[in-house]
């Protein structure tokens, strides 16, 4: 029996000797746990034990997590051990081989423990180095796909393919688009206060505009900076920190800022799992650049690299000067807007604050469109200058492979952090929320990615889940209101490079839009179509029942026949919505999410019906005590799952509040309708498990408001007709 943590030291210390490291990691984490906070050779003795533990069970994820704090203390040789071992864990995937186990090093061959040396030689260890791959046994656990190659130097020269060739040009049109935009409504709000002189206007006007502008553009950085400290806990480090974590991303941070003539940025790490990367700043020689400590624990060492080139390539670019001078243009709109509303509402009644409001009525309704078009300029801009940082990785690194295994590896890191955080009952990832805009990858669109890489027994399965960002047009639709380009077409962009490059591809791109060419373009782009008409369905009932009904109330002089009209039309359109969105489930075929991800037609508002067998595995919403959604997750990926009570939000919350929690960790057999959009989700229909049957019931109030209206067009129509006196 343990009764102490020394006790539990020195068993953890015969354990990992005698090569029982399921034990070993039993006492050590008992130890670590009794000791947190503690600093002493003793304490990084043990973690360092239980680093080799994890490794050698194959629990790689969770010895890089370990490792990565180990590189974070004050004494050097712990430091010095950690940022070695960190290059010979590759990313834990579930479901494929593990790391070979690792001999037991660190300790006497005399003595449970020694304190005299709390740290041991990596090379001692078994394993291969950064981006070699882990060597497999038997047990189970899981290796990384095979990786592409690389060119063998940077610096290349590398074609823009189906992209804007001139970076500076499309950001010139657009500052000045919206700088035009901005200056014309200021000038329209001095001029309706009564100005005199018109150019005297102009000038207060220009002057407002190009004042609030500038002082946004210098001072934004500083206030970053405050929000990075304080929210986020941002640690500044230096090159040589870096340098231990990543050897590859020091050399190309030396090697840019040397040809560029720029000055090394300022370099933080974020302690968060949730890998992203984003740079800030007003000037290229004052930039900030940060990565989050998941970033190391996902990654190789050269897919980290190709990051901080992406990185880079944004300051290169002046990227964050532009997108900082361009969303205060955008937000200048927007409080035109808010003002002209405000002060049109304050007016009296006479003849000119009759006047007056019209005019402030006029300016309203163009500041807010103007507003509506900034913000798609904008966010138009943000994904083009996103292509050119991935060219630019690609040229300065020669690897834009690289650099596509980083991006699906940090949807993967994302999703893994996601599940981790529910299961430790964790709010979600400040980083992630706060900081979308800037990242280095969008954390919404990280859903099909991540599952197709955690699952998946080669690329090309991982590029099949690409076609629907590529080909459906519902991706496009969806990515006008992006920051960032999908997934599947970056790394489509990365293997046009690769292909220039000589390179085989790393999701073999060709093959993927070989693919997609031979989609039925009919079904896809009627499918798109037969979407929008759904959306709208209710009201174009609606609309179709009013001209039905004031044509028969204009002939029998009854104007309730136009309002029943409306309501008949109201009911029908409603149950076309309903029974489109969630069409009946007969005998569906079980199949599993990754088969659901790769379909190119999927919709995200007509519903597959799906038979899926698998695992809950948590609440949509992590920590979210009142949730009634679940993950949901089979042999192949996660879903999120969606409830719905017949009693509406109120069912909701009863079944989240009373209910869910005993579902969770539970086998279940489903069925539901599946739909995809930037992100994926089964909307429940019935689940069998352990517990019992669960019922949800998403038709149920369209059919309850169908039948309302329904009722009242009836009534409303006998009681036309009544006054018709028919």
């Amino acid at each position: 029996m343990i009764s102490s943590p020394v006790d539990s030291l020195r068993a953890g210390a015969a354990a990992i000797k005698s090569k029982q490291f399921s034990e070993a990691i039993k006492h050590l984490e008992a130890y670590c746990n009794a000791n947190v906070g503690v600093e002493s050779n003793e304490h990084y003795q043990a973690q360092i034990w239980l680093v080799q533990s994890y490794k050698a069970q194959g629990r790689t994820t969770d010895a890089r997590h370990l490792c990565f704090n180990l590189s974070q203390v004050a004494q050097p040789k712990v430091k010095a051990w950690a940022a070695k071992m960190m290059h010979q864990l590759p990313v834990q995937i579930p479901g494929r081989e593990p790391v070979e186990a690792a001999s037991p090093v660190g300790f006497s061959n005399n003595a449970p423990f020694n304190t005299s040396k709390p740290w041991s030689d990596p090379g001692q260890t078994a394993g291969k180095g950064p981006g070699k791959g882990p060597k497999g046994n038997a047990n189970g656990s899981q290796k990384e796909l095979p990786k592409s190659e690389r060119s063998q130097t940077g610096g290349v020269t590398l074609l823009l393919k189906g992209i804007s060739t001139n970076l500076a040009l499309v950001s010139g049109l657009t500052l000045i688009g919206l700088f035009g935009m901005a200056l014309s409504l200021v000038c329209a709000i001095v001029f309706i206060q009564g100005s005199d002189n018109p150019l005297l206007g102009l000038g207060i006007s220009t002057a407002i505009t190009l004042a609030f502008s500038l002082g946004t553009f210098f001072v934004s950085p500083f206030i970053m900076d405050w929000v990075q400290r304080l929210v986020y806990g941002t640690q500044w480090t230096s090159l040589e920190e870096i340098e231990s974590l990543s050897p590859e991303s020091a050399r190309i941070i030396r090697q840019v800022c040397k040809e560029k003539k720029l000055k090394q940025p300022r370099l933080g790490i974020i302690q968060d799992q949730n890998p992203t990367a984003f740079t800030y700043g007003s000037l290229p020689n004052s930039a900030r650049l940060v990565v989050s400590r998941g970033l190391f624990t996902y990654l190789d060492d050269d897919e980290v690299a190709t990051v901080y080139a992406h990185e880079l390539g944004h300051i290169v670019h002046w990227d964050f000067a532009v997108m900082t001078l361009a969303a205060t243009l955008v937000q200048i709109l927007f409080l035109i807007y808010s003002y002209s509303r405000e002060a049109g509402r304050n007016l009296g009644n006479g003849d000119g604050a009759k006047k007056l409001r019209s005019a402030l009525q006029t300016a309203t309704i163009t500041a807010y469109l103007f507003h509506l078009v900034g913000q798609y300029l904008l966010l138009y801009l943000s994904r083009t200058r996103e292509y050119y940082a991935d060219h630019f990785a690609a040229e300065v690194t020669g690897n834009p492979n690289g650099l596509s295994r980083a991006l699906v590896k940090i949807a993967y890191g994302i999703v893994e952090e996601g599940k981790r955080s529910e299961e430790t009952n964790q709010a979600p990832s400040k980083v992630l929320q706060g900081m979308r805009a800037l990242g280095i990858a969008d954390a919404q669109n990280a859903g099909a990615a991540g599952t197709a890489y955690r699952v998946a027994s080669d690329s090309n399965s991982v590029g099949r889940v690409f076609l629907w960002d590529m080909f459906n047009p519902w991706a496009k639709w969806m990515e006008l209101r992006s920051t960032h380009p999908l997934t599947g077409k970056r790394v489509r962009a990365l293997g046009n490079y690769a292909e220039q490059l000589d390179l085989q591809s790393e999701f073999d791109m060709v093959r993927v839009v070989r693919a997609g060419n031979q989609l039925d373009k009919k079904r896809l782009y009627g499918g798109f179509i037969q979407d929008v008409v759904l959306m709208g369905s209710p009201w174009l009932g609606a609309g179709i029942g009013l001209g039905v009904g004031i044509a028969i109330a204009a002939t029998l002089s009854s104007p309730l026949l136009a309002v029943s009209g409306v309501l008949l039309g109201l009911s029908l359109g409603t149950l076309v919505h309903a029974f489109v969105m969630y069409p009946q489930i007969q005998r569906p075929s079980e199949t599993d999410i990754l088969t659901l991800m790769s379909d190119a037609y999927a919709s995200p508002l007509r519903g597959r019906p799906v038979k899926l067998a698998g695992q809950l595995i948590g609440k949509a919403q992590a920590g979210g005590r009142f949730s009634e959604d679940f993950q949901f997750k089979d042999k192949t990926g996660m879903v999120y799952l969606n409830y719905s009570s017949r009693f509406g939000a109120l069912g909701n919350f009863l079944f989240g509040w009373k209910q869910s929690e005993k579902f969770i960790g539970q086998p279940v057999a489903l069925t539901g309708w599946f739909r995809r959009g930037i992100a994926a989700q089964v909307d429940l229909n019935e689940m069998e498990c352990d517990q019992g049957l669960v019922s949800s019931y998403h038709r149920f109030g369209k059919l309850v408001s169908a039948t309302v209206c329904l009722v009242g067009a009836i009534a409303l129509g006998l009681l036309g007709i009544t006054s018709a006196g028919l």
